[in-house]
């Protein structure tokens, strides 16, 4: 962790160079001047890198960018105007029309809908499996299957994925694997030390630390270019682009996925961020190391508390033991299981009382803030879903969850004790 808290504070900026301002500047522009009309042909021609348009890229967002790939270890990233516009990018930058993906059944509401309704318009069908039972996954793939998408820790259900093993399945078929690490953040898991390929991140969780800014990001792995090069499912990273002047993306030195996600999705999309919140996530991550670690000791504590409590029925932390998630906490987990905890009041009526009566913790639908959270998932987040879907995801009628800040836990606990009575 020391390694990555350093990079998430100096990567990708020299403060030698430029007017040497410690802060990472803010470049507020949509467009650069490039000097001369062969400059601006070679980089529209990619004959020579640099700055095109910020719908493309941007100065301050590429430090956002560089750091954030270095502290996840990866090869490559591209951030994004959210983290719904992260997961769509990702899957679309490998599935089309006529094609499939592969889901977890425990996944955030948002990327649920997404999946079933918003992409099953355009062709794309959406087979979905349980990501900690693996006879689950191999018979849902066939010739069309593109992507593997889960959740290293699933909102709100907070349940763990076994990566090992989708990750083998994955490889022997040669379909790319996505994760989303919102929850984990990558203090806490490291996708690509476990052979996945695309990370997603909503920034505007943990990594903003605040609830500044809407944000997300694409983190693709050292090496993807090898499972992407030659491969017939992704014919489209192979063959001629007519929209870029018949480019051919396996024949650039680059890592691929995020390039054809910029050229392609961000050029023809423009679902990317203003530079000023590309610079309100960078503040964020320079401390995440430091929060994520009291975040994931708080919600411990407090989901040990919940668990001796007459009135609550169960808790789900997955580092509390004899949580169905423990054995895969300790596996794939490093120094915390983040500030996710829910637990079940078996009331509907109930639940819905104790949010009315807590005085710390905010009725938000957001994660990831310093400030403790309250959410009833099954009549906000997930209320599109149907009594079916909501059991899959695992909202009951008397789940509440916890996203679980920084202040001090005595304070927090003496909150819930109030509003549970």
């Amino acid at each position: 962790m020391s390694e990555q808290a350093t990079s998430a504070i100096h990567a990708a900026y020299d403060n030698r160079e430029g007017q040497g301002t410690m802060a990472v500047p803010i470049y507020q522009t949509t467009a650069y001047e490039f000097g001369s009309a062969e400059t601006a042909a070679n980089r529209f021609a990619l004959r020579e890198l640099g700055n095109i348009y910020t719908r493309l890229n941007n100065p301050t967002t590429g430090v956002l960018e560089g750091r954030f790939a270095e502290v996840e270890k990866g090869a490559a990233a591209l951030v994004t105007s959210s983290g719904a516009a992260a997961v769509f990018y990702a899957i679309a930058n490998l599935a089309a029309s006529g094609e499939n993906i592969l889901l977890a059944n425990k996944i955030y509401g948002g990327t649920l809908s997404l999946t079933q309704y918003t992409l099953k318009r355009f062709g794309i069908e959406t087979r979905v499996f349980d990501p900690q039972d693996i006879k689950t996954v191999e018979p849902l793939i066939d010739d069309k299957t593109r992507a593997i998408l889960f959740e290293s820790i699933s909102n709100p259900s907070i349940d763990i994925a076994d990566f090992e093993p989708i990750v083998e399945i994955a490889k022997r078929h040669k379909i790319a694997t996505i994760v989303d690490n919102t929850v984990a953040t990558p203090y806490l898991f490291l996708p690509f030390d476990w052979g996945v390929d695309v990370s997603v991140h909503s920034l505007s969780k943990y990594t903003s630390g605040q609830g500044l800014g809407i944000g997300g990001v694409i983190v693709e792995r050292n090496g993807l270019n090898e499972l992407l090069i030659g491969n017939p499912r992704y014919p489209h990273f192979n063959e001629p682009d007519p929209s870029y002047h018949g480019l051919i993306y396996a024949a650039l030195p680059f890592p691929l996925f995020t390039l054809r996600a910029r050229l392609s999705l961000a050029r023809d999309i423009g679902a990317i961020p203003a530079p000023f919140s590309s610079w309100l996530f960078i503040q964020g991550l320079e401390t995440l190391a430091l929060r994520i670690v009291k975040h994931s000791e708080n919600a411990l504590t407090i989901a040990k508390w919940l668990k001796s409590h007459p009135k609550v029925q169960s808790v789900n932390y997955p580092l509390l033991e004899g949580d169905k998630n423990y054995a895969y906490a300790k596996k794939y987990l490093r120094g915390g299981a983040s500030g996710l905890v829910s637990f079940d009041v078996g009331d509907f009526e109930f639940a819905k009382r104790i949010l009315n009566s807590t005085k710390i913790f905010s009725r938000v639908v957001n994660i990831g803030d310093s400030k403790s959270i309250i959410t009833h998932s099954g009549s906000t987040t997930h209320q599109q879903l149907n009594e079916k879907e909501q059991e899959a995801a695992g909202i009951t009628p008397g789940l509440v969850r916890l996203s679980v800040g920084i202040e001090d836990v005595r304070d927090l606990i003496a909150d819930l004790a109030q509003a549970i009575g």
